[in-house]
């Protein structure tokens, strides 16, 4: 998530109410257990919702190539703010919404950071 969160690790606090009550949106940081590894949680922005079309770079590393999804039913596209450096929907497809822990709403550390963790603008 750099260069919103730093990479020696920051103190969030997150609540669970959103991702229960489906009042999520995009530009949301969440947290979420890890698709590929089951024992990880993971925090990633959230770029769109069940039925939305994602636009995204395929290798951004190597191309421009892009490619267009629509997001399943009961799925959300997540997205790391590194996108040359981020395993996340890109890598592993669409994310059952059940994966979802919560949302992070405010950084407590490092100090210099201490505030509301706003959405991002589309």
């Amino acid at each position: 998530m750099l260069p919103t969160l730093n990479i020696s690790g920051n103190l969030l606090l997150a609540e669970r109410i959103s991702t229960r009550t489906g009042k999520l949106r995009p530009g949301d940081v969440v947290i979420l257990r890890s698709p590929e590894s089951p024992r990880k949680i993971v925090c990633k922005r959230l770029i769109g919702m069940e039925g939305d079309q994602v636009t995204y770079v395929v290798d951004p590393m190597n191309s421009d190539r892009c490619q267009t999804v629509v997001v399943p039913k009961g799925h959300v596209w997540v997205e790391g703010d590194n996108i040359y450096a981020s395993k996340d929907s890109r890598n592993f497809g669409a994310v059952p919404y059940g994966l979802l822990k919560g949302r992070v709403f405010w950084t407590v550390l490092p100090r210099k950071d201490f505030g509301s963790l706003a959405p991002k603008p589309k």
